[in-house]
């Protein structure tokens, strides 16, 4: 007699061929099943707990009702990313359009990426909320590039199937972003007095000194 195996889980693309046909629990353990990996992105892109639940939840709408235009062309996990990513884009643009005010994006993020559901504002550092400040100042599109690339650790391959565009392209974002970054965290880098003469220095290999001070990486997992 056979020895008794647990029955083997459906992949993710299967998961969306239920959904489609109709399976009313598919497309909930899809979701369960990357849920955490796609709320670290909207809350690193968008620094804002709030903003990142209500895009993550717009995304999921937008996901649930346009599985059928899913063609496998990629994987399910980055469809899901490029969702969630647009998302996120969307509401930095409107926002851009509009004032910025205090409050909820210098509560910490660590926690919240990590999947808790809520936040203690006393736990944040001086030099997240510097770097989150600074991060807001880019374009949308390197924002985006850096948190994928430099604050989650996705690799630049899988961040250009993200955001629909080129490895140069994702490159080139990441640099202009870095070096926009650059005068605003410089502060960050040694305590003060320890500076070399000039007021700079160079990072061991090819990282910048904008990458040296980003909030530490979520394990550089590829999500696809």
């Amino acid at each position: 007699m056979e020895p008794w195996a647990p029955a083997e889980e459906p992949s993710d693309a299967e998961l969306i061929r239920r959904h489609v046909a109709g399976d009313p629990d598919a497309f909930g353990t899809l979701f369960l099943r990357h849920r955490d990996r796609l709320w670290a992105v909207a809350v690193r892109t968008l620094s804002d707990p709030e903003e990142a639940a209500d895009a993550l939840q717009d995304a999921m709408i937008s996901a649930f009702r346009r599985a059928d235009s899913f063609r496998g062309d990629s994987a399910v996990t980055t469809w899901l990313h490029r969702i969630v990513i647009n998302a996120c884009l969307d509401r930095l643009r409107r926002k851009a359009a509009r004032p910025v005010t205090g409050g909820t994006d210098e509560r910490t993020l660590d926690s919240l990426a990590a999947g808790h559901a809520t936040a203690d504002p006393s736990s944040d550092s001086d030099t997240s909320i510097d770097v989150r400040a600074a991060l807001r100042t880019l374009p949308p599109d390197q924002q985006a590039a850096l948190v994928l690339v430099d604050m989650l650790g996705y690799p630049v391959a899988t961040t250009a199937e993200i955001l629909g565009v080129s490895e140069g392209t994702v490159k080139s974002r990441c640099a202009r972003g870095r070096a926009r970054l650059l005068p605003r965290l410089e502060h960050l880098r040694r305590p003060a007095g320890q500076r070399p003469a000039g007021g700079r220095w160079r990072s061991p290999g090819n990282r910048s000194a904008a990458g040296d001070v980003l909030p530490a990486r979520e394990g550089g997992e590829n999500p696809s």
